[in-house]
């Protein structure tokens, strides 16, 4: 398939990620936080999202994550996706007897509306336990990720908070909603 350019697309696998992969996953993080959360009504700025990130892509910051990544806590697992060696995609979920819970589903803005957070998904799905409800967490204003989340079957509970750990620079927060899959 071509992209536009004359060049042909590689395909996109999905492989769980390991600690090599903790620069790539940082790049994905901060420039999809960067095209998705500074939002005027809410207070959150550019500034607010290039602090909250300054330290991650730093030597020590990407070996921080490589050790999160190696030595993940129980019921955890994070997917990527790949295009060749570049990642472009990546999810974080945890399995616990709460449930299922997706901590992100994160694609670069240059890669959404491909299907790769679909499949992102489909690989969480293998890992689910299925009798037990999926939730996730959504910022309250970011209309594309509830609208892609409405797609895969979540429904929104009504749930809303602001959560301390998503308070910036600012001190503006990201107002969170949860959305749901309820097992059958």
């Amino acid at each position: 398939m071509e992209n536009g350019k004359g060049n042909m697309e590689k395909k996109i696998t999905i492989s769980i990620a390991t600690a090599r992969d903790a620069e790539g996953m940082g790049k994905v993080f901060y420039k999809t936080w960067l095209a998705t959360y500074p939002n005027e009504e809410f207070g959150i700025t550019v500034d607010d999202i290039e602090d909250r990130f300054q330290d991650r892509s730093t030597k020590e910051g990407i070996k921080k994550a490589s050790e999160r990544i190696s030595n993940p806590p129980e019921g955890s697992t994070t997917f990527v996706a790949k295009e060749g060696d570049m990642i472009v995609g990546v999810c974080k979920i945890l399995v616990s007897e709460k449930g299922n819970r997706i901590g992100a589903i994160y694609v670069l803005p240059d890669y959404q509306g491909r299907g790769i957070g679909r499949k992102l998904w489909e690989q969480a799905l293998k890992v689910f336990d299925l009798t037990k409800d999926i939730f996730v967490s959504v910022a309250s204003y970011n209309i594309k990720a509830i609208e892609f989340y409405k797609k895969l079957g979540f429904n929104d509970t009504g749930k809303r908070w602001n959560d301390e750990k998503h308070k910036m620079k600012s001190e503006a927060t990201i107002p969170e909603m949860e959305m749901a899959i309820r097992a059958k």
